[in-house]
């Protein structure tokens, strides 16, 4: 039961903080016989607090047939690049760490988690991505810089 209490908690935390990304593509990386493919897919999604930065993240995703049923555990690789897109405007004071955007990569409680940090020295945001489980987390881990700056839209 104390299980059951946890996951919960935890499961409305992750979904309270959802970010809605938007899937530009896939790429096949391994062709399988049954069920999907393995894949390298790429997601966009602008940062909730701070506009004027986009990030994309590419993820591999499991194939196969529980890949195509969806309870495959996607494999913690992945790449995030993040950019200043237009005039950045810090809608409030941000936090020293914070979650910018989830997605999750398995029936059971994995995710991919971008957090976003603030270097005040040198005036710049920092995304990191990282693969985590519940429980214990994995050490695959990806990083991305926007420095603050003014938009020369010439």
């Amino acid at each position: 039961m104390r299980n059951l209490i946890i996951y919960t908690a935890a499961f409305l935390s992750l979904i309270s903080n959802i970010v809605h990304s938007e899937e530009i593509g896939c790429i096949t990386t391994t062709w399988k016989l049954l069920g999907s493919n393995n894949k390298i897919c790429v997601q966009a999604f602008d940062d909730p607090k701070v506009k004027g930065v986009s990030c994309h993240v590419s993820q591999a995703k499991a194939g196969g047939i529980s890949g195509a049923l969806g309870v495959a555990e996607d494999p913690s690789q992945f790449s995030i690049a993040c950019r200043q897109t237009g005039p950045i405007v810090i809608k409030e004071k941000l936090p020293a760490e914070e979650t910018a955007f989830t997605e999750s990569t398995s029936l059971f409680f994995k995710e991919t988690k971008v957090s976003r940090m603030f270097d005040a020295k040198r005036n710049t945001l920092v995304y990191v991505a990282i693969s985590r489980k519940i429980i214990d987390g994995a050490p695959a881990n990806s990083i991305s810089t926007v420095p603050v700056m003014p938009w020369n839209n010439n």
